[in-house]
């Protein structure tokens, strides 16, 4: 792990441990720190409870922390303070949602199962590098903990962003629907318009026709001579 993130880590946790005398200053900190967009992706985090613990003790947690952090108890800072309250929030409802709680805990399965494989390709590479394998850093239950934290934060990490290109190819899913309507709407409007037009100007059309029908016949029969009136008889001959 990186000296950054180690920091981060035992500075978060050191947070943590002395909760229970924390200003509304510092809670509303530790929600708003730099690098708490994914952890407050996990409602355990945010509330600071065991992801085994049940509803009760989150709604609890939830009571003593909105004591603090609440809006109107921080008028001197009650826009990080609104932020703040609404992470705890939203928190508290994912918890309350007994499917979102099942899928929250599911997480931290998860999070065990991967950890599982790292550790067991950790003995692997031991073992292959001639060390001995028998025992590896995450054996100790403190950096056991540590390593699960971060998988956890990944994992809800991972599942924040499937949602988001699920919801991303939704809405594109959505727009095409949409704009294939808009087309197909229009070009139900221009049938509609145009089958009026042409019903509107079907009298025009046929007194056009009955007009041109008359005025070719009188053009047709100008000058036209009748039946025989250009037969000429054979000029009689005299005879003596």
């Amino acid at each position: 792990m990186s000296d950054d993130f180690e920091h981060f880590y035992t500075d978060l946790k050191e947070t943590e441990k002395n909760d229970s005398v924390l200003t509304p200053g510092q809670q509303i900190e530790r929600l708003l720190r730099p690098g708490s967009t994914y952890l407050n992706l996990n409602p355990f985090e945010v509330l600071q409870i065991d992801p085994d613990e049940d509803v009760e003790l989150a709604k609890k947690k939830f009571k003593r922390l909105s004591l603090l952090i609440h809006p109107d108890k921080n008028p001197d800072d009650r826009e990080r303070a609104d932020k703040a309250f609404d992470i705890i929030k939203k928190a508290l409802a994912q918890l309350e949602n007994p499917d979102e709680l099942k899928k929250c805990r599911e997480m931290y399965t998860e999070a065990r199962a991967r950890l599982a494989i790292i550790m067991g390709e950790k003995r692997r590479k031991a073992k292959r590098d001639g060390k001995d394998a028998t025992t590896i850093e995450e054996d100790d239950p403190a950096v056991y903990r540590k390593a699960l934290w971060v998988v956890v934060t990944r994992c809800f990490a991972d599942r924040e962003k499937k949602r988001r290109v699920l919801e991303e190819r939704a809405n594109e899913e959505k727009k095409r629907c949409a704009e294939q309507a808009q087309e197909a709407a229009e070009k139900r409007k221009l049938a509609e318009e145009f089958a009026k037009n042409y019903e509107e100007s079907r009298d025009d059309r046929r007194g056009s026709w009955r007009d041109f029908v008359v005025k070719k016949a009188k053009k047709e029969s100008k000058g036209k001579s009748l039946r025989g009136d250009s037969f000429k008889p054979p000029r009689t001959k005299i005879t003596k």
